[in-house]
């Protein structure tokens, strides 16, 4: 397909020994992967790789575009735009991952709307800007959906169709409807990053409860802050980047198989855990609560906590009493935190005697 002496230029010593050996045997697959993997100096050879794959491998189920940025052996390479809209031709699609890639497009094709088959689509293309066309909602068998972190603004994706729904990372209620969110209740993993608004929609049919709080399927929530201002209500889902204002714990404690909360998003100096709240919790992670400053734990709360971690909270004073009587705590992670706090904590501190079980 490319002469060999382009193949030793571009290929890692471990893959162009295996191309070697295989070289007359191009038609299979495993072949074309392996040059994808490669780092190509010219932009042809992707451009031909792409398009070739894209128009031939018809019964592909499974394309992982994934670069991993903590060991990007290849040093990343560019998707050409135009090629785009052939991806839409492997309509057997099962798995899709565009994540970290770095692309030409300034908005993604959409003849992904093409593919109706997939189940697991990801979107994290890394920190650039780009738009997603309103498809989505035509793959009615997803289950696992992926949206980029830093949608354009002209981005507005309907997504009630998807009922079948088990994770959904970067929702937003800037690029998406906050009314097809309340209709997923299958829901088991749910990351909002990005505004959370509620003022323009309708109070009576929003509910003081909607049914993803009350979701037995919910098992893991992360809310996270990337420094927005204004506030929510933390009744409609306790969840903002929009620096919450009141006590979300109330209303998180009741969510009944919530098994992992990571929460970074409340700007209150007081929390509070009552007895018989977060029932199934597991894992637990508080971040970046600055003005947190008091954290109190009943007497029969979190029963089943197992992990906890705290980190960057400056301001608070010590651990909550109730944590004594947590005997299935394994593992606490306490990261830049003040010397005092840390010293309480250690054999013969003040507060050694809540977490020496």
């Amino acid at each position: 397909f490319f002469p060999e002496e382009a193949l030793e230029k571009s290929l890692p010593l471990e893959v162009l020994n295996y191309v070697k050996k295989h070289y007359d045997d191009c038609c299979k697959p495993l072949f074309f992967i392996l040059l994808i993997l490669a780092r190509s100096t010219r932009r042809y050879k992707i451009r031909g790789i792409c398009r070739y794959m894209f128009n031939n491998f018809k019964l592909l189920r499974v394309l992982n575009y994934e670069i991993r940025r903590t060991r990007d052996l290849f040093g990343g390479w560019k998707l050409p735009s135009d090629i785009g809209n052939d991806i839409g031709n492997l309509v057997h699609l099962r798995f899709l991952s565009l994540r970290n890639l770095k692309f030409q497009w300034s908005k993604l094709p959409s003849s992904l709307g093409n593919l109706r088959c997939l189940q697991t689509l990801d979107l994290r293309v890394g920190n650039c800007r780009i738009h997603v066309p309103n498809v989505i909602w035509r793959m009615e068998q997803l289950r696992h959906l992926y949206l980029p972190s830093n949608c354009k603004s002209s981005t507005k994706l309907k997504l009630g169709t998807l009922r079948k729904h088990l994770t959904l990372v970067n929702f937003n209620t800037k690029n998406c409807y906050l009314k097809d969110l309340i209709n997923m209740t299958n829901l088991r993993e749910l990351e909002i990053y990005g505004p959370f608004y509620i003022e323009n929609f309708n109070e009576e049919e929003l509910g003081e409860n909607p049914p993803i709080i009350g979701s037995k399927y919910l098992h893991s929530l992360s809310i996270i802050n990337y420094g927005e201002h204004g506030s929510v209500d933390p009744k409609h889902l306790a969840v903002s980047f929009l620096a919450v204002q009141e006590d979300p714990m109330p209303t998180l404690e009741k969510l009944p198989n919530l098994r992992i909360l990571k929460l970074v998003s409340f700007e209150g100096k007081e929390m509070f855990c009552s007895a018989q709240g977060f029932p199934k919790l597991e894992s637990l992670s508080l971040s970046g609560l600055h003005n947190l400053k008091e954290w109190n734990v009943d007497e029969g709360a979190m029963p089943s906590l197992q992990r906890l971690e705290i980190w960057e909270c400056r301001n608070l004073k010590m651990l909550p009493e109730g944590l004594r009587f947590i005997t299935t705590l394994k593992e606490l992670k306490v990261t830049l935190m003040g010397k005092t706090f840390k010293h309480r904590l250690e054999e013969g501190g003040e507060d050694f005697y809540k977490v020496k079980h």
